[in-house]
């Protein structure tokens, strides 16, 4: 792709402080996202609360704030430097939980930045949960029955007319925290409550669960130009339920037949291009151990 010649100034907003069970992956990406676009030529401005990781180096970015990753040192960031550009997409949720803010806030707008990579369009259709599903099902992919409350009453209800076992899951929150499953009602009562307290925007997932189905990903990335690839696909050596990050990931995936790899792999790709993401995105399924479900 041809280099952007109406951005000079970017900024960067980094993933934070590290939390224990969280990867630090985001850390190592904003660090490479600002040495490449210092050695194009851009000036780069980092906002990384973080002292502990090399990011906050004076030498990666032109200028480092080591502010809190709030609207409102962020909105004041913008508005003192005038950036032409922000990146969120390389702060892990974070960044993209702080750009959405800003762009639903007017911040962005008052201040002339683009969002660079992915539209807040297209982050909010991957985010909200409600948004994301009626998108799969519009393309003809399949999803787990499931219902989006708002309070306890509604999961109450919803988990009942799914059935359980359920899975409680807060929207746009890293990594799933604060979710869950629950077996029955008592179990529902005691994670609910946190569920909702968690999620920026008191919205909780009901979905039925498929725990014990195998856990399949693909890392795929997508340009403006609509050419998405495909970089790798990757196995969870454990069922869904356990979490990811506690588990082992091995690539290439080495227990499905090449025609399950095959269907997931145009899928992931199918969604990548529908959400129209421009960089990098993961897609994970859960994959019925005895059939193509």
């Amino acid at each position: 792709m041809a280099k952007r010649t109406d951005v000079k100034k970017v900024l960067i907003i980094g993933s934070g402080p590290i939390v224990i069970g969280q990867a630090a992956e985001f850390d190592y990406a904003g660090t490479q996202a600002c040495l490449a676009l210092k050695e194009e030529g851009y000036e780069v401005i980092l906002c990384n609360s973080n002292p502990a990781t090399i990011m906050t180096d004076t030498s990666i970015a032109d200028k480092v704030y080591m502010e809190p990753l709030t609207l409102e040192y962020i909105a004041k960031i913008l508005r003192y430097e005038r950036p032409d550009a922000i990146v969120p997409g390389i702060g892990g949720q974070t960044g993209l939980n702080l750009a959405m803010l800003l762009d639903r806030k007017g911040v962005l707008k008052e201040c002339g930045v683009k969002l660079l990579g992915t539209p807040a369009s297209s982050i909010e259709r991957a985010e909200d949960r409600e948004l994301f599903k009626e998108m799969c099902q519009s393309i003809g992919e399949p999803v787990i029955p499931s219902q989006i409350t708002y309070n306890m009453d509604e999961a109450r209800n919803a988990a009942k007319e799914i059935g359980y076992p359920v899975v409680l899951r807060p929207a746009f929150t890293l990594g799933g925290t604060g979710g869950g499953f629950a077996n029955n009602e008592e179990e529902l009562e005691d994670l609910g409550p946190n569920a909702f307290n968690l999620s920026p925007v008191s919205q909780v997932l009901i979905e039925k669960s498929v725990k014990g189905y195998k856990e399949i990903e693909f890392e795929v990335m997508r340009d403006s130009a609509d050419h998405a690839i495909t970089i790798c696909g990757m196995e969870n050596v454990d069922p869904v339920g356990v979490h990811t990050g506690d588990s082992i990931v091995v690539a290439p995936i080495l227990s499905l037949r090449p025609d399950q790899v095959k269907m997931l792999n145009d899928s992931a790709i199918k969604i990548i291009r529908e959400l129209k993401i421009e960089g990098g995105c993961n897609v994970q399924f859960a994959l019925h151990p005895a059939t193509d479900e």
